[in-house]
């Protein structure tokens, strides 16, 4: 159902802390001319926890807009069961072409306790659900026997596999064959995870890099492995920022340097300073002068 390239889209904000609408749609728009194929909005990212309800809806229907028809997704990462129930149907009502489940943030969910939950956030949607996967974020791990329980109902077309091993992208494909579609949600084992089967990557970088992102996983789709790998081998120090605590503040600050933006960020986050900033600014003046030539694909 879905494969590629979905951008885990940065939320623009004005001095004032509000929205920046227009900012978003140039992004956003940036992402589709290069060949991204899908969005996902409102993640860690794209600091979905400390926006309202109100406002991760308008997010999404400024994502809409300019999707030209590829799928949107919401991510549903609200803290209590009912309120990601009741999350899901607003989006459903706003147009979302999908969902991106996370288990509560807040609460350490037990597996029974997760299926139970997802299962809740999708009957309530309606609508295409990709899990996400990510123990070391959220602490809680959505395991290969928690998804043989998901896979029961249709609802469950995808998952996003941040589990940091990237043994569970073989294990999920030998209990479930196609049955998900395999996404790699970590920026630097992406190619390894493209290796192995995946056919898709929620990818973070790619904000500022759309092309480059994009590259890779064209020529590791058409076999040509070399050519991806040199491409990758290139971004890696780049994609290292995005594992991080301080991975919204890094790759706003690398959209910055790479597609003209602002780092502005909603507190208690605050942009980089000092040496932080110093560190992943060289990080990205390096990568921008090496910046590869693309092959034709």
């Amino acid at each position: 159902m879905w494969s590629g390239i979905f951008p885990a889209v940065t939320t623009k904000f004005t001095e004032d802390d509000q929205l920046d609408h227009a900012e978003m749609e140039r992004c956003f728009a940036l992402q589709l001319k290069a060949g991204c194929d899908g969005i996902v909005v409102a993640g860690s990212l794209g600091e979905g926890p400390m926006l309202s309800a109100d406002e991760k809806l308008a997010v999404l229907k400024t994502a809409l807009s300019v999707a030209g028809g590829k799928p949107v997704l919401m991510t549903i990462n609200e803290a209590a069961t009912r309120d990601g129930a009741a999350m899901a149907r607003k989006a459903a009502a706003a147009g979302a072409d999908g969902l991106m489940v996370v288990p509560s943030p807040i609460y350490h969910t037990n597996g029974q306790e997760t299926v139970a939950t997802m299962k809740a956030v999708a009957t309530a949607g309606g609508l295409p659900v990709m899990i996400y996967s990510n123990r070391v974020a959220y602490r809680v791990d959505v395991t290969v026997d928690v998804m043989e329980e998901l896979a029961e109902d249709p609802l469950f077309v995808a998952v996003k596999e941040s589990s940091d091993d990237i043994r569970r992208s073989t294990e999920i494909i030998n209990r479930f064959g196609n049955r998900f579609d395999l996404f790699t949600g970590v920026d630097n084992l992406a190619f390894e995870a493209l290796s192995v089967g995946a056919i898709g990557w929620v990818a973070g970088l790619v904000t500022a890099f759309p092309r480059e992102t994009v590259a890779i996983y064209q020529l590791m789709k058409q076999g040509r492995r070399d050519e991806a790998l040199a491409i990758y081998r290139w971004f890696r120090p780049l994609l290292d920022l995005d594992v991080s605590t301080y991975l919204v503040q890094n790759i706003k600050l690398a959209e910055v340097h790479a597609i003209g933006t602002n780092d502005r960020v909603r507190m208690p986050r605050l942009p980089l300073t000092g040496a932080r900033r110093e560190a992943a600014e060289k990080i990205i003046r390096q990568a921008l002068a090496t910046r590869p030539e693309l092959p034709a694909f």
